[in-house]
């Protein structure tokens, strides 16, 4: 049985804007300042991946989207192994957008929950820059 295998934590929230709205913002690289600042407070394009600018530095990512699935993966390049996922659901005349992290299997409890505290809070800011 595998020994490394990750612990996975999802938050997911209900915005009363399309699927479509939703998907454009958190597909869009130059738009994750706005929704999610700590993680990146700029974003520019470099070949098939992109830096974002962060208080620990530059990052290079890359974003898979499907516009056909909802699901936008926001990916370390040089690790794509480490990042994010999260998917844009039509949940009645809205959406359900769910994100989810994953952290080693020895992350400090305490590190997860204030990382996912700051998820809460980007997610509310998606739900505030949606409706």
């Amino acid at each position: 049985m595998p020994t490394n295998l990750k612990s996975s934590h999802t938050r997911s929230i209900a915005i009363a804007a399309s699927p479509e709205t939703v998907f454009d913002l958190v597909s869009d690289p130059t738009a994750f300042p706005r929704w999610a600042p700590g993680f990146a407070r700029s974003a520019r394009p470099a070949g098939d991946h992109w830096i974002i600018e962060n208080e620990q530095g530059e990052a290079r990512i890359v974003v898979r989207s499907s516009r056909e699935h909802g699901t936008v993966d926001i990916l370390s390049a040089d690790d794509p192994g480490q990042g994010a996922y999260s998917r844009v659901l039509p949940n009645g005349t809205g959406s359900e957008y769910q994100f989810t992290l994953q952290f080693p299997a020895d992350a400090p409890e305490d590190a997860i929950t204030a990382q996912m505290a700051v998820v809460d809070a980007e997610l509310e800011a998606v739900r505030a820059l949606c409706e």
